[in-house]
């Protein structure tokens, strides 16, 4: 079944759905959701955007801090940019009724006069960061999918997953440039194929957290983005930066919860077991340092103790603070048996954010016609070897504004454009459910492996058990995928195996230790002007 559109756009986090309703404005937008509409990467995020929003603030302080936060590898051009972008990007969330947390302290006044509670993160040298009490990402998220519900210009295609984009270097070899003509989508529910074909494509699908066995992702992130687009022939880069998060809750019976970073902005200490605030040892900025030098303090002393968790602890703070500006992670952390006014929190480091993947220009252009891409899914030079706390938001936001601007000027060009006929998808032999045992254990060994081998503290000879191993189930997977009708489960485990070779052969070009890169046999930092993006073609 054809279905044909204006502008297709894959992912419905901030990026995808601020996305969508910009290009609404120009034609008709169909938006592909793997799950349903409120499911993302974005709903997750906890502490907020960071924005220059306050008199006292300035952009060039925002880019110096996200340039030495990014380690020598930042795209200059682009943090100016993004930066300088931020206030009205915040303005546009204001305007859609997203309610930041009001205060009277660290604050500043939109135009209305509202003064905002401005709260400060790891590598910020100001306080800049808005935020929704510690559901900042489930407000903004549910602010833009009530407008794109409401839309009548945008077409939501829920339960629905990409297999893989249509392009002419396959499916029209004679063209002379590789062009995007769609892609083939998965209906989730009745296991159908959908073409759908559109002069313009957008992949928004997040990150691949899930690759790790511990993340705080959700289950849809398994970089189903960088691998459709690898495969279409686009260029990936910087894949083996992948930013653990330092504090993901560690409890039997809590999954992939994060607790913010903004505890720490907030004063909270890290402790080891026996109670000393050991980051006071590490950094000048203790608990406030850059993630990736948290982590692995926080690796560190789980692997000199033996302990499966440190503590994070806020509790000489008064409970009423905590009551006002944690609210969310008080309720769960209560519902656990953990009182965090009172007690410390056990946690350990989890992957959360890849400061890698399509390559793309300032306007979100891939190297192929007629495909863009934006938010996590994207590298586009902003994040460098280490993302600064809380510019993530900010990136789906500000590019959203850059691709929407660039396509919808491009659209009726590349309306013109001579399209060859496009392929049906073609299926494999019936699905047979014994074959689902297998891609669960392929999955478990692929984040196993992962983790004990490409994790926070790397070494080549890790890197090269990971690559065989890795190598050996895409192999398996293969086989499986052609013989057989697809569904999600196959498709996900098909795109994380992928993702990791990408991800262990970009690790294992660094010869040097930088930013979220960390190898035991490469410890020291090469001269920025000797350093180069890590680009897989």
């Amino acid at each position: 079944m054809d279905h044909p559109t204006d502008f297709l756009v894959i992912g419905s986090g901030i990026a995808g759905a601020t996305l969508a309703l910009q290009l609404a404005e120009h034609g008709r937008v169909t938006v592909v959701c793997k799950e349903s509409v409120e499911e993302s990467n974005t709903r997750y995020a906890q502490g907020g955007i960071a924005a220059v929003f306050d008199t006292t603030d300035c952009f060039e302080s925002h880019v110096r801090d996200t340039l030495i936060a990014g380690a020598g590898l930042c795209h200059t051009e682009i943090v100016e940019k993004v930066v300088e972008a931020g206030p009205e990007c915040i303005n546009e969330l204001i305007a859609r009724g997203v309610a930041f947390t009001r205060s009277a302290a660290g604050k500043t006044a939109d135009n209305n006069g509202f003064s905002y509670h401005l709260t400060r993160e790891g590598g910020h040298s100001a306080r800049r960061i808005l935020h929704a009490d510690d559901l900042t990402g489930a407000a903004v998220q549910e602010s833009l999918v009530s407008s794109l519900k409401s839309h009548p210009q945008i077409e939501l295609l829920e339960n629905h997953m990409c297999i893989d984009l249509i392009v002419t270097d396959k499916a029209a070899p004679d063209f002379s440039r590789n062009r995007c003509l769609g892609a083939y989508l998965l209906n989730c529910e009745d296991q159908n194929v959908v073409t759908a074909s559109a002069p313009a494509t957008f992949i928004a699908t997040g990150g691949h957290g899930k690759l790790y066995q511990y993340t705080s992702n959700p289950q849809v992130a398994t970089g189903d983005g960088v691998a459709v687009c690898k495969r279409a022939g686009a260029r990936v880069a910087n894949l083996e930066f992948m930013q653990f998060h330092p504090t993901s809750l560690f409890h039997p019976k809590a999954r992939n919860f994060l607790i913010s970073e903004a505890l720490r902005g907030e004063g909270a200490h890290l402790l080891s077991k026996s109670g000393k605030r050991f980051m006071l040892d590490v950094h000048a900025d203790a608990e406030l340092a850059p993630r990736d030098i948290v982590a692995r303090a926080i690796d560190d002393q789980l692997k000199k103790s033996g302990e499966a968790h440190v503590y994070l602890d806020i509790s000489h703070k008064p409970a009423s603070f905590v009551e006002k500006h944690f609210p969310n992670i008080l309720s769960v952390c209560l519902g656990l048996g953990i009182d965090i006014r009172r007690d410390p929190i056990p946690v350990v480091p989890a992957a959360h954010y890849s400061c890698g993947g399509v390559v793309t220009d300032s306007r979100g252009r891939t190297g192929i016609k007629g495909l863009w891409a934006l938010g996590e899914v994207a590298c586009t030079g902003l994040h460098g070897a280490n993302r600064l706390a809380s510019n993530s938001l900010l990136e789906g936001l500000a590019f959203a504004r850059f691709a929407a601007h660039d396509a919808s000027n491009s659209l009726k060009h590349l309306q013109s454009l001579r399209r060859p006929e496009i392929p049906p998808w073609k299926f494999g032999t019936a699905w047979e459910a014994d074959e689902m045992g297998v891609v669960s254990h392929l999955w478990d060994e692929i984040r196993r492996t992962m983790w004990n081998y490409v994790g926070i503290v790397r070494t080549d000879k890790r890197l090269d058990r990971a690559k065989a191993r890795i190598f050996q189930i895409m192999n398996e997977i293969e086989s499986h995928y052609w013989n057989f009708t697809p569904n999600r489960s196959l498709l996900e485990v098909r795109n994380l195996a992928f993702v990791a070779y990408l991800t262990i052969e970009c690790a294992r070009r660094r010869k040097e230790s930088r930013g979220a890169h960390y190898s035991l046999d490469y410890p020291d930092r090469l001269p920025d002007a000797e350093c180069r993006d890590t680009v897989l073609v």
